[in-house]
């Protein structure tokens, strides 16, 4: 997409699923301006920057020394090749979830149980208090308010990475104006609203499975079945802060990729395994267990010297 400058008047071209690009003549942020689409509807909410690019580098520095352990020893002497801001576009779904469950409830009562045993010698009679559980099925329906679940809106940021660096504090959140992202990297939603919808939907299934198991009444439950209904939904584009870094640990291997939430500064990076590490791990545990055998039973079936 073609846009002019609206400082010195160059023609730029911006990527399609970016909303902002920055003049190479004159430095000046400009915002695209792309008329709404059902699968492309402008951003509602955003959330700033609080991470300084400098504090992104610190932490993303200190997370990958803490797992470097097991990483190849180029590891911790990784730089950082690139490091970039974006404003990264998410779904953010509320909904009415109404379930209908089933589940069998445990009430758990005592009992005096007589038993024999022996003592001395004898057989003598004794008694004892047992716990028993009494089963019985429980059908129902459970209706909750799930508010602001947060999925991906972007194909570059699979939502199992999101979901490694939230929670976001959405206490922060304001109406969307040009001015958040003016200079900044910015995405407009590039995985179709459907796709995310269901995805919402799935988050919201498996988190009812903790709240239904803390609804069940009785001591103890078990078969927990439940199917789940949705209403009154909503869904909204919102704009997440989120630094990319890429760090360098070796000329012949892909850089590693680490994300800082831009608000709260939680990371995120998958660090290589070093197999040779590991191999001279386990050859040490074994050359260790070898020898403590030798020591505690070869050591047993040594003759005894014989005094003179």
């Amino acid at each position: 997409m073609n846009l002019s400058c609206q400082s010195c008047g160059a023609q730029l071209v911006v990527a399609g699923n970016h909303r902002t690009t920055t003049c190479p003549y004159c430095a000046a942020p400009s915002v695209v301006e792309r008329p709404p689409t059902p699968d492309r509807p402008a951003p509602t909410f955003g959330l700033g920057f609080v991470q300084t690019p400098q504090k992104a580098r610190e932490l993303a520095r200190e997370n990958l020394l803490r797992r470097s352990f097991w990483a190849p020893s180029s590891v911790r002497n990784a730089s950082v090749e690139e490091l970039r801001g974006i404003y990264v576009p998410a779904w953010l779904y509320s909904g009415l979830a109404e379930s209908d469950f089933s589940a069998s409830i445990g009430e758990n009562y005592t009992e005096t149980e007589t038993y024999t045993t022996t003592e001395n010698g004898k057989t003598v009679t004794k008694t004892r208090q047992v716990t028993k559980t009494e089963w019985t099925s429980l059908h129902g329906r459970h209706t909750e308010y799930v508010p602001d679940v947060l999925v991906t809106a972007s194909s570059g940021l699979p939502n199992d990475e999101l979901e490694q660096i939230e929670p976001f504090d959405l206490r922060a959140l304001r109406r969307y104006d040009d001015a958040l992202v003016a200079g900044w990297i910015s995405e407009d939603p590039s995985l179709p609203q459907e796709q995310c919808l269901q995805q919402a939907r799935a988050e919201v299934t498996t988190l009812l499975r903790k709240r239904l198991s803390a609804f069940m009444p009785g001591d103890s439950h078990r078969n927990l079945e439940y199917s789940t209904r949705f209403h009154q939904e909503s869904l909204v584009v919102c704009l997440l802060p989120v630094w990319v870094l890429a760090l360098r640990h070796d000329p012949q291997s892909p850089p590693l990729r680490f994300l800082v939430n831009g608000q709260t500064g939680k990371v995120h990076g998958r660090v290589p395994t070093s197999w040779v590490k590991v191999a001279i791990a386990v050859l040490l545990v074994l050359l260790v267990l070898g020898g403590l055998y030798l020591l505690l039973f070869h050591g047993q079936t040594l003759p005894r010297g014989r005094g003179r």
